[in-house]
């Protein structure tokens, strides 16, 4: 476990190669390495993700890609929206000193925020979350990031999460709905959801988000 992704700084040789993929028609061609999530590929459920979820466009705005690894998400939303600011987030430094290099050679080093979630100013408020969450840290770990991080959606806001099926992708909606939010199954495939996650709305016609989630 010493050298696994989800810690702060890996050990052995980076060990770095090229990953090569496709999305809305434009080719990407990122750097990842040993010792971050997926670093031989693009991960299945980001790839799904990417495929099934819309795409932010010319409107720009705030994004956070939450567990960002080497950066495919956050690449793909800044290059895709032209005018928006992403924060790439992750314990992972090696994967954050990835992000800033692979900004750079998409052209947009100078959108792409890649930080520990400790360095990310407080009073920010995203208008979309994007996550393909770290499953493996175990359900406790996993409702604590998702616990730190819902709450600092947008008013209006939403959050794309894919989780593989026989990985506990039903538990995890049915929590998240517990929790007060609202989840839309999105789409389905290859043993994969999207959810779709918003704050509900309450009597008044008005967004809560929940700021207290419930307990593991």
């Amino acid at each position: 476990m010493s050298d696994h992704y989800f810690i702060e700084a890996p050990v052995g040789e980076e060990r770095p190669r090229e990953v090569t993929f496709m999305v809305a028609g434009r080719v990407y061609r990122l750097t990842a390495a040993a010792g971050v999530f997926s670093g031989d590929r693009l991960d299945p459920g980001t790839a799904v993700l990417l495929r099934k979820a819309p795409l932010p466009g010319p409107r720009g705005g705030t994004y956070l890609d939450l567990g960002c690894g080497y950066g495919p998400i956050a690449c793909v939303l800044a290059d895709t929206s032209p005018s928006a600011t992403v924060y790439a987030v992750d314990v992972n430094r090696r994967a954050l000193d990835l992000v800033r290099r692979n900004a750079v050679t998409v052209g947009v080093g100078d959108r792409i925020v890649a930080a520990t979630a400790d360095e990310v100013p407080g009073g920010i408020r995203f208008d979309e979350i994007w996550s393909n969450p770290p499953i493996r840290i175990g359900k406790d770990g996993l409702h604590a990031l998702l616990g730190r991080w819902l709450p600092r959606l947008a008013p209006d806001g939403a959050a794309w999460l894919v989780v593989a099926r026989h990985l506990g992708a039903d538990s995890l909606q049915a929590w998240l709905e517990k929790a007060g939010w609202t989840v839309e199954r999105f789409a389905a495939q290859k043993g994969f959801r999207v959810f779709r996650v918003s704050a509900s709305t309450v009597a008044d016609g008005t967004a809560q988000n929940r700021r207290d989630m419930p307990a593991v």
